[in-house]
């Protein structure tokens, strides 16, 4: 595949970070319009993405450079490598701090929360599509090896250099999956945007269905590196996926139970 998608003379421009960008711009725009259909303030929800962002990737860079301080004090130079790596837990922990940041400036703007997750749901989705298409072209995050017909193979020095990815080895592009997937939600929840009858229903789904593909898609992912759980039953994200499922069905049925319960006392 291409991990360097093109040169600007001696400037590498990554595919992952060109993908990552791509999706980010992308959803800030899908945004806009979501948030209007979910009545908030566009304005208002195009800053809260822009600081969650920022929180998320300061987070992350952040604890990269004190995991690895030891080697960056000795070489400094290294500190421009390491916007090349990425891992699992890594992004959770930037996800984590994205949450709480955009949490955070949500109440200070008094922004309703349930609205406000809803018109982020489709958007986020897209976005995970988008770098996941990345990571695909990078060979970060890569499959396990495949006899299908749409196996992919990586040549490129740079994706076993920045990845770990495995050359001349025929894998399941899962990646490749995983942006099937959040796409397919992506699409399912702008639908249910226009038709939703509870605040908090589009964001519910949107949990329940981005935990579900990563924990199938991780059935199709080397295990290397991400966290075996219960003696190798499951890894770390999907205990993440777990979360994020329950999450989401407790979410509808706290929404659903409060509906039916304003309606009775209506009644």
């Amino acid at each position: 595949m291409h991990p360097v998608l093109f040169h600007i003379g001696a400037v590498v421009i990554p595919s992952y970070g060109a993908m990552a960008a791509l999706g980010v711009l992308l959803g800030l725009f899908l945004a806009q319009r979501t948030a209007r259909i979910a009545e908030v303030n566009a304005g208002e929800i195009w800053n809260l993405c822009v600081v969650a962002l920022f929180a998320a990737l300061a987070w992350q860079r952040l604890l990269l450079l004190v995991l690895n301080w030891s080697s960056v004090r000795v070489h400094p130079s290294w500190m421009l490598g390491l916007a090349m790596i990425h891992h699992p837990l890594l992004g959770a922990a930037g996800a984590l701090a994205g949450v709480v940041a955009a949490t955070i400036y949500a109440r200070w703007k008094r922004l309703p929360l349930w609205s406000t997750a809803d018109a982020l749901a489709a958007p986020l989705a897209l976005g995970l599509a988008l770098e996941q298409v990345g990571a695909l072209l990078a060979g970060s995050g890569f499959g396990t090896e495949a006899s299908v017909r749409w196996a992919v193979t990586y040549s490129d020095e740079l994706a076993a250099r920045w990845s770990g990815t495995p050359l001349g080895v025929a894998l399941h592009p899962v990646q490749g999956y995983a942006a099937l997937g959040f796409l397919g939600v992506a699409i399912l929840l702008l639908v249910v945007l226009h038709s939703r009858h509870r605040q908090g229903d589009v964001a519910g789904m949107g949990l329940l269905g981005m935990g579900v593909v990563v924990f199938i898609t991780e059935l199709w992912r080397d295990p290397e590196g991400r966290g075996a759980l219960l003696g190798g039953a499951v890894n770390a994200p999907q205990l993440g996926a777990v979360v994020l499922v329950l999450a989401g069905g407790l979410m509808l049925m706290e929404r659903k139970g409060r509906r039916e319960m304003s309606e009775a006392h209506d009644g």
